[in-house]
């Protein structure tokens, strides 16, 4: 079976193979290996709880299979294009920022905290449906501190990869947002979360 390399990051090596995605956390020989084994199991049994809880909420992609002890979960491949390549040149932007920010508050009010939003950590189907992928650091939590950081890095990753736009952009995913039941006191700590980024830059 061939299979094609779709990223390789510090944790994981990502591949295609035929209708599937094989995420595969690799080997640290940086750590002692009996440690190493058991934080590979831990993240991967907790990526799979966190997939699992998320696919009855929003557009995840479906999981296929997995093994702990080979540190590997096979997913089902999402044919369409990460939103970081292709959100600058959709006619629809903001209504599919908005339907970023109606599903972000879904994964809160289930306690769901991606860790890692980024438009490249989201697929846009050709029906227009917007995918989460990669919750490899992702956690759950009631806490709106957590909520609040997760806000503050999808309006980073907006600003660094469409800046042109990001203004309008994050704007609609805070109007999306809304249906968030704890939409007003996540504002409230979001707006002290970006707070205290400026006065470390300023410091």
């Amino acid at each position: 079976m061939i299979s094609e390399v779709i990223s390789q990051g510090a944790e994981a090596i990502i591949f295609k193979e035929r209708d599937r995605v094989v995420k595969n956390r690799i080997k640290k020989g940086y750590r002692l290996s009996q440690l190493d084994e058991k934080i590979r199991k831990s993240r991967t049994r907790k990526e799979v709880r966190l997939i699992r809880k998320a696919s009855s909420i929003v557009p995840v992609p479906e999981l296929i299979s997995f093994s702990e002890d080979k540190s590997l979960i096979e997913l089902e491949y999402i044919n369409g294009k990460k939103i970081s390549d292709c959100l600058d040149k959709l006619k629809n932007k903001i209504a599919i920022c908005r339907k970023i920010g109606s599903q972000i508050a879904k994964l809160h009010d289930a306690n769901i905290i991606h860790g890692d939003l980024t438009t490249s950590n989201m697929i846009l189907s050709p029906n227009n449906s917007v995918y989460f992928i990669d919750f490899g650091l992702g956690f759950e939590s009631s806490r709106i501190e957590d909520k609040a950081v997760d806000l503050h890095l999808i309006k980073e990753a907006l600003e660094a990869r469409h800046h042109r736009d990001f203004k309008k952009c994050f704007k609609a995913v805070m109007q999306g947002y809304k249906i968030s039941k704890n939409y007003s006191l996540v504002l409230q700590r979001f707006k002290l979360v970006e707070s205290r980024g400026r006065y470390k830059e300023s410091y």
